[in-house]
């Protein structure tokens, strides 16, 4: 005997593609607005890190986007693996250009100058992006897509680029090491690239569609709709429990 438990209604799940689509273009927005910014910022200031932060900022707009043509359709299911594979890319893409940036900045005599522009925009993206990622993910888990999640680690991988960037640019206006922040990237890089295989596996072990479809000696399912050999952050106790 199988034991089903209940997804979010038709109703409900029209709101949360609602939610999603907001969130998608509120992303979209923000990421065009940082993109130019850093863009300029770092060409008038010689830094390759606030560039490479501006051209994160359009391969995170190519994984929202994704999100969004996803949900637009009838049938945003349908459309979820292209979506995943998207996604994917656009955190191999980053992962790529944030470890050539990186050596390139290590690599190179001339350090970068000093940045207002850049470091405030940082301190922005450390405080707006949290939120966008922690509402995209929340929302994403209640409705089971799995684009949705992936699209928010994206987001999330965004506020760890902007803590390097803000420390990486104030490390450099204070004591003059440019080499902090390209170190730390590398650190960032292989996180886009965890981030980036999960959503190629489409890693669904999270999604309450796969609690759902569980039956009895299947192996214990949780609040979240994590199974056995789950590793996602989700999946641990204190993610249960909220």
């Amino acid at each position: 005997m199988s034991t089903l438990s209940l997804g979010p209604t038709p109703t409900r799940r029209a709101l949360l593609s609602r939610r999603i689509r907001w969130f998608v273009a509120a992303t979209i927005s923000y990421n065009v607005a940082e993109a130019v910014i850093a863009l300029s910022a770092g060409s008038k200031a010689s830094s390759t890190a606030l560039i490479g932060f501006g051209l994160d900022s359009v391969i995170e707009v190519a994984s929202a986007a994704a999100v969004a043509w996803q949900f637009a359709g009838r049938d945003p299911e349908a459309r979820e693996k292209t979506a995943l594979r998207v996604i994917a890319f656009s955190f191999f893409g980053l992962a790529a250009f944030v470890t050539v940036d990186a050596v390139r900045t290590l690599l190179d005599a001339t350090a970068p100058e000093h940045s207002t522009a850049g470091i405030v925009l940082a301190a922005v993206s450390l405080a707006v992006m949290p939120f966008l990622s922690w509402f995209e993910r929340r929302t994403g888990r209640e409705l089971g897509s799995e684009s949705a999640v992936a699209d928010s680690k994206q987001t999330l991988v965004c506020t760890y680029l902007s803590a390097v960037l803000l420390v990486g640019l104030g490390l450099n206006s204070l004591f003059g090491w440019s080499w902090a922040d390209p170190v730390a990237g590398l650190v960032i890089a292989a996180v886009a690239v965890r981030e980036g295989l999960e959503a190629w596996r489409g890693d669904g072990c999270c999604s309450p569609v796969a609690d759902a479809l569980r039956v009895d000696g299947a192996g214990p399912a949780t609040s979240c709709g994590c199974g056995p050999g789950c590793a996602d952050a989700c999946c641990s106790p204190s993610a249960e429990a909220r």
